[in-house]
């Protein structure tokens, strides 16, 4: 449906499947909590001379939606019809007057396209910058790397390597760096994308029998190349090859490389040792789960930027309750907005309380199996032999993490634990429990890896 829009072309649009494609896209791009409260119950009343005009339910919906949504509800119905040239808010009750007189949120001015449109050119989101990124104890590290390659691109920390797990704002904070880096010197080439699209357009070049024209040159000429989820890459052989070949390339020619990823390196399985090596050249760095002064520092943040009052007893009650990613967080700060401008008051605790009641995330039923498969994954090794009567130093690690974790975070009991895990006897889960306690306190690289593992998990 990319085409401009005349009267005859308007006729045949299907807008109630064009809103649902919106609507597809819209969630893809907000967390559930928005979507559901923002946009549902919504839909296309018509679209006259190229405007679309949107049922919403209040004016206070109407108002919202205009403030923080217009700019990516207009993107993404653009991006499905060409020609459209505005979006009128109109309040429900108001359409039903029927007298022609619309509550509505005119916006047929001149917007600044540019300021909300991906450029095709970086594939970079305007949306992420640094001055919209929360720095606390869990991502200051990494935030100061960012700033680093920022001030010295393609000299320090080259690679830079940061992972993490879901919502932990890995991709906010590499665009971050891309757009900055645009923002000093527009001359810059710089240049984001996915692992995926990265493997899409190889395999396209190598089926059109043109690597190097389509391929190699595209992505050699960037001064600055931004891989997002680079884990997804372990089972694409040749395409890692390409990679191993690329990362040459760009780094003799001192060009800055950025990767992400849901865990670190050493972890992503079939990576070969030469990557593996070339990537701790860099900087390899986590962004792990919030902690609690982290949580609290995200709440304090966002809440000023939406000016909603709240008080610190309520920021701690939210922090200490609301254990979901940064993404899930916002999505509860949004809902308490909503409903404190909705009351036209300032939210008791008691209010927070019942209202976020069923929007915090209930804690992921994980059984004893689920554990044993997910750190089997982790550390790429068979689940057979967790059970097996083996002292393999490969085996032994796994099994005791196992354990540990079974009793620290699911209270499972040692004699249990010993009997799932092969009929041991509880003494023996003990001592692995207290072994890996006390690695802990020394072993950062441990730590680490039980973070992610934790993260995986939830």
């Amino acid at each position: 449906m990319n085409e401009t829009i005349n009267n005859n072309v308007i006729d045949e649009i299907n807008v109630k499947e064009l809103w649902e494609n919106t609507l597809v896209d819209v969630e893809l791009e907000i967390s559930k909590a928005n979507f559901s409260t923002w946009f549902k119950n919504t839909h296309i009343i018509r679209i006259v001379d190229g405007v679309v005009h949107l049922n919403v339910e209040s004016e206070f919906a109407k108002g919202w939606l205009f403030n923080k949504y217009h700019k990516l509800i207009l993107k993404i119905l653009r991006s499905f019809i060409g020609g459209i040239r505005g979006l009128e808010y109109v309040v429900k009750k108001d359409e039903k007057k029927g007298d022609g007189v619309e509550q509505k949120q005119n916006i047929n001015k001149e917007l600044p396209l540019n300021d909300f449109y991906i450029n095709k050119e970086d594939n970079l989101n305007p949306r992420y910058m640094f001055d919209t990124f929360v720095v606390g104890p869990f991502n200051e590290l990494a935030h100061a790397a960012a700033q680093a390659v920022v001030e010295k691109p393609g000299i320090v920390y080259n690679p830079l390597f940061i992972y993490g797990g879901t919502g932990h704002g890995k991709t906010h904070l590499i665009q971050s760096i891309g757009n900055q880096l645009k923002k000093r010197n527009p001359n810059i080439k710089v240049f984001y994308t996915t692992s995926e699209k990265f493997a899409m357009d190889y395999v396209s070049a190598l089926r059109s029998n043109k690597v190097n024209t389509l391929f190699k040159e595209k992505y050699r000429k960037y001064d600055v190349l931004i891989i997002d989820d680079i884990q997804f890459l372990s089972t694409m052989d040749k395409t890692r090859e390409e990679l191993f070949h690329l990362f040459n390339a760009l780094y003799d020619n001192n060009k800055q490389i950025i990767f992400s990823s849901d865990k670190h390196p050493n972890f992503i399985p079939n990576l070969e040792d030469r990557l593996k090596s070339r990537f701790s050249a860099g900087m390899i760095i986590d962004i792990p789960t919030p902690d609690h002064e982290s949580r609290i520092a995200i709440i304090k943040s966002k809440s000023q930027q939406s000016k909603l009052i709240i008080d610190d007893t309520i920021v701690d009650y939210l922090a200490t309750n609301v254990h979901g990613n940064i993404r899930e967080l916002e999505g509860i700060l949004n809902s308490l907005i909503c409903q404190s401008q909705l009351k036209d008051k300032v939210l008791s605790l008691s209010d927070v309380k019942t209202l976020i009641k069923n929007s915090v995330k209930q804690k992921k039923s994980v059984s004893i199996k689920d554990v044993i498969k997910q750190v089997a994954e982790f550390y790429n090794i068979e689940e057979d032999v967790i059970y097996k009567k083996t002292r393999v130093k490969e085996v032994v690690k796994p099994r005791q993490l196992i354990m540990y974790i079974l009793r620290e975070d699911f209270n499972v009991s040692y004699p249990t634990i010993g009997q799932k895990l092969g009929g041991r006897d509880h003494t023996t889960v003990i001592h692995s429990c207290d072994k890996i306690k006390k690695d802990l306190k020394v072993d950062s690289m441990l730590m680490k890896e039980v973070e992610q593992i934790r993260a995986m998990l939830n």
